[in-house]
């Protein structure tokens, strides 16, 4: 049965809600995670999260990841970060043979460091490798990074690689991508520069490099370093080529430069699930990411698609899209981009959203079923890593209809801010998040 709500129904939207919404126990309960089962035949189950500083939404996605690798066969974990922080922690999860002369990096070192930096990453990723450590290699689930702004650092990757198996190819990717040296700390001010010049210099070489990598790819297979190793250099090249096209979208205004970089994790996605034929991924990134595009005023209104509108076209059937949020409490977030970390309260929602709706259910803590409803469109906040309270309708509200963009979603009434390692943003002392996770 399909409940449909019309204008005139909306105040009886917290009665609707409460009449078929699940309640649910302690995150930390066994229980937590089985009562997503129900999406556990899905090749693609995306995870959101309403802000980027929430410890609730962080530890039931962990819940829910956990259940679908141990229950249902899930076999990648990809998440809204750059691929070579994430290919780090991959190693470490996997227990991947390094080389002698690797050493490991500091991940997540760059603004903002709490949204991976932090307890409730750790926790997971030390449950992950132990996991992982019980069965063959072939059958571990690796750990992902499907976002786009490690161009300096995916350079030096693809280099060091080529120096290994190819030292002719690799003086070239330096001739080429040298090109972008001078802006590899700060590749913004190279789409300014590409902006008021109106060139693309940097672009056939970087686009030459990609389609040379792969015109050898059958060549550097038979090469002692493994497959792994190439796998990393591809990934590593396709960022490269798809952060210079971002960077220079990014002064044609706000659109064309969000959907270059949602296009791009949906690729490196499809590139994962190609790999290992029958494989099936969790993706943990923002509701904006994840919530299907077209279901809100980004898509309709603006032209904007996302991670899950892609998904959701190119895997008919396969995917199941679960959104988080809440009504009060605090929030890891800062005031401006490249600012510190700080513990923020949240503004109750507004009485005119979906999240006053839940919050007058009066249950604490539910999932409700979005397939069984049909609801109309209604405000939605969507916090980032910026959180700006006093201008909170116009910075972190637009107009959704959940039913559309989710096939459920996750309620917490009240949440805390996650479990940084740092608060400080720019060069801060030694802690646990040093030789994160490799530290014990």
């Amino acid at each position: 049965m399909v409940f449909r709500l019309n204008k005139k129904m909306s105040a009886d939207l917290p009665k609707l809600l409460k009449s078929v919404a699940q309640e649910l126990p302690p995150i930390e309960s066994n229980e937590f995670g089985a009562k997503f089962d129900i999406f556990g035949n899905s090749r693609l189950v995306l995870i959101g999260d309403a802000s980027h500083g929430t410890s609730e939404f962080y530890r039931a996605r962990a819940a829910i990841t956990k259940r679908l690798i141990e229950e249902h066969g899930f076999t990648h974990v990809a998440i809204e970060s750059d691929w070579p922080d994430a290919r780090s922690i991959d190693h470490y999860v996997r227990q991947y043979p390094c080389r002698s002369e690797d050493m490991p990096i500091r991940v997540f070192d760059h603004f903002p460091r709490w949204m991976w930096r932090n307890a409730e990453v750790q926790e997971f990723v030390d449950w992950l490798r132990e996991h992982n450590a019980q069965l063959p290699m072939n059958r571990r689930t690796s750990f992902n990074g499907l976002d786009l702004y490690s161009m300096g650092s995916s350079i030096r990757a693809v280099v060091e690689y080529l120096d290994r198996v190819d030292p002719a190819l690799a003086k070239a990717a330096r001739k080429r991508y040298g090109c972008l040296e001078p802006w590899t700390d700060d590749p913004q001010e190279y789409g300014r520069k590409s902006f008021h010049e109106g060139s693309a210099k940097c672009e056939p070489g970087v686009v030459k490099m990609l389609q040379e990598l792969l015109k050898k790819r059958i060549q550097f297979a038979s090469h002692p370093e493994d497959g792994e190793s190439f796998l990393d250099a591809e990934m590593n090249a396709r960022v490269v080529c798809d952060s210079e096209k971002y960077y220079r979208a990014m002064f044609h205004g706000e659109k064309t430069s969000w959907n270059i970089r949602d296009t791009h994790m949906f690729n490196t996605l499809s590139r994962l699930l190609k790999l290992k034929p029958g494989s099936k991924a969790v993706v943990w990134a923002h509701n904006s990411h994840l919530g299907d595009a077209r279901g809100s005023s980004m898509g309709a209104k603006h032209g904007e698609l996302n991670l899950g509108q892609l998904c959701r076209e190119n895997y008919p059937g396969e995917v199941s899209i679960i959104g988080c949020g809440t009504h009060t409490g605090t929030v890891a977030a800062a005031d401006e981009w490249d600012e510190p970390m700080k513990i923020m309260n949240l503004v109750p929602s507004r009485e005119d959203s979906y999240e006053r709706m839940m919050h007058d259910t009066g249950i604490s803590s539910f999932m409700v079923d979005l397939r069984r409803l049909k609801t109309e469109p209604m405000l939605q906040r969507f916090i980032g890593v910026i959180y700006r309270p006093g201008t909170e309708r116009w910075s972190h509200y637009i107009k959704t209809i959940l039913s559309e963009q989710y096939d459920a979603f996750v309620w917490f009434d009240r949440t805390s801010a996650v479990n940084a390692f740092e608060t400080a943003q720019p060069k801060e002392a030694l802690s646990k998040g040093e030789t994160y996770p490799f530290g014990v």
